[in-house]
């Protein structure tokens, strides 16, 4: 962070319950060049990973649905959400993390992947960048039921579903997580199924 137009005054720790949400107080110089205080707040979560399986043959993907509180409080009836595989990065590299809970969360153990792009998924509020991989599945590869991990409260179900029928979900409006979204279109504009 070396940036000479920011001048970070102050950081204050507003919670760390489960992540951590800062405030800062900071200048910014203009593209003018004049100065001015900012006050923001940012949510770190650290930062994450996300794949799609997909089967070129049988012409299929793998996605997730579980339980979402953020969006049952912002008006998902269910509160359950259509996603792509993604999880924390801990202490992993993305490309370890993503292999870990891809076979958590799906129960398939994936060992050649590609890492299509990076993103930031919420940049006016949310410090996490998104790793993003593909990686062909077939059944073979398939060494649990999945379904995540019972400690950590996930209870995902695994889905394995048309691609095209994945795909017609985004227009429908039953996927609505954008990184699941990105990684169908992804996959739409380059043939991968």
């Amino acid at each position: 962070m070396n940036n000479d137009r920011i001048n970070i005054k102050k950081t204050e720790v507003l919670s760390d319950n489960w992540y951590t949400l800062n405030k800062v107080t900071y200048d910014y110089q203009k593209q003018n060049g004049e100065w001015e205080t900012h006050n923001r707040e940012a949510y770190d979560r650290g930062n994450g990973a996300t794949i799609l399986l997909y089967n070129k043959d049988k012409g299929t993907v793998i996605l997730t649905s579980q339980f979402r509180l953020p969006t049952y409080l912002n008006g998902n009836d269910s509160g359950n959400l259509i996603e792509a595989c993604a999880g924390l990065l801990d202490k992993d590299n993305p490309e370890d993390c993503i292999k870990k809970e891809t076979e958590e969360e799906t129960g398939y153990k994936v060992s050649k992947l590609e890492k299509i792009f990076e993103a930031y998924m919420s940049p006016g509020s949310v410090t996490e960048i998104l790793y993003f991989f593909i990686a062909e599945y077939n059944e073979d590869m398939r060494v649990t039921e999945g379904g995540g991990l019972a400690d950590e409260q996930e209870n995902i179900e695994v889905l394995e579903m048309p691609f095209d029928k994945a795909y017609g979900m985004i227009q429908s409006g039953e996927i609505k997580d954008a990184k699941t979204i990105m990684l169908l279109q992804y996959a739409k504009l380059n043939g991968l199924v």
